[in-house]
């Protein structure tokens, strides 16, 4: 079967499942909300990043990214759903292209919707706070805040594809992105730096420092990525559906 059809039937899954839309829409919501408050709340510590505080809302709208990658492949794996698919796709690779392009395709198109979105509304609460962000490190920000988004549902895809569980995969990622990279990550030294969330949103800060830069940092998320998606590609052809 063609890669285009496969395609298409798994956006189809993508807008039926009433979940994934839901996530979506969370994603939106979640960043843009937490985005307004932090312009509002913003104080004058002189660290102050007005181009992270405009764009922090990605943190908690990441957890809503990360559901609905997640959940559009554990979707598969109820009532053995999972069957009929590879039934009908028997090229296990070419499917699961299709079902990561499905995940890929909404979730940077909604990023891309968001991250201006939230900057703008953030920007109204900072006032003059924001006024040294140049054009150039607004697109920045909003073009990396979308690309992290992104990586991080396919992330997601990629380890519940492994573990065949929407629920292990959240409580695998939603803690490691909450409490090791935030808490433990703290007292680990540089290593920290290159774990997938704390790389990524180094595009989100008008200033860094440290080894990794904002399309450096990127790029580490994107390797990790990579890896989760190999080794659910790894998983689907080693082990029976």
């Amino acid at each position: 079967m063609r890669f285009a059809p496969v395609l298409h039937s798994e956006w189809l899954k993508i807008r039926t499942v009433r979940a994934l839309p839901g996530a979506l829409l969370a994603l939106f919501a979640t960043t843009t909300a937490f985005s307004a408050i932090a312009g509002i709340s913003s104080t004058s510590d002189p660290e102050f990043d007005p181009l992270f505080t405009a764009l922090s809302g990605a943190a908690p709208g990441q957890i809503a990214a990360i559901s609905f990658g997640a959940m559009a492949v554990s979707a598969e794996y109820h009532n053995g759903a999972v069957r009929l698919s590879l039934a009908a796709v028997p090229q296990r690779g070419r499917w699961f292209a299709a079902k990561a392009t499905a995940v890929a395709v909404p979730a940077l198109v909604v990023s891309l919707l968001t991250a201006p979105v939230a900057l703008l509304v953030a920007r109204a609460g900072l006032g003059r706070a924001a006024s040294g962000l140049s054009a150039a490190e607004q697109v920045r920000g909003v073009v990396g805040c979308a690309l992290y988004l992104t990586l991080m549902a396919l992330l997601a895809a990629g380890l519940a594809t492994v573990l065949r569980s929407g629920v292990a995969t959240l409580s695998v990622l939603i803690p490691f992105v909450l409490v090791v990279s935030f808490v433990i990550g703290d007292s680990a030294g540089t290593v920290v730096d290159f774990l997938p969330d704390r790389a990524g949103q180094i595009v989100l800060h008008e200033t860094y420092d440290g080894t990794l830069g904002p399309w450096s940092g990127l790029g580490v998320t994107a390797l990790w990525t990579a890896g989760a998606l190999l080794a659910g590609v790894w998983s689907l052809r080693r082990r029976d559906a």
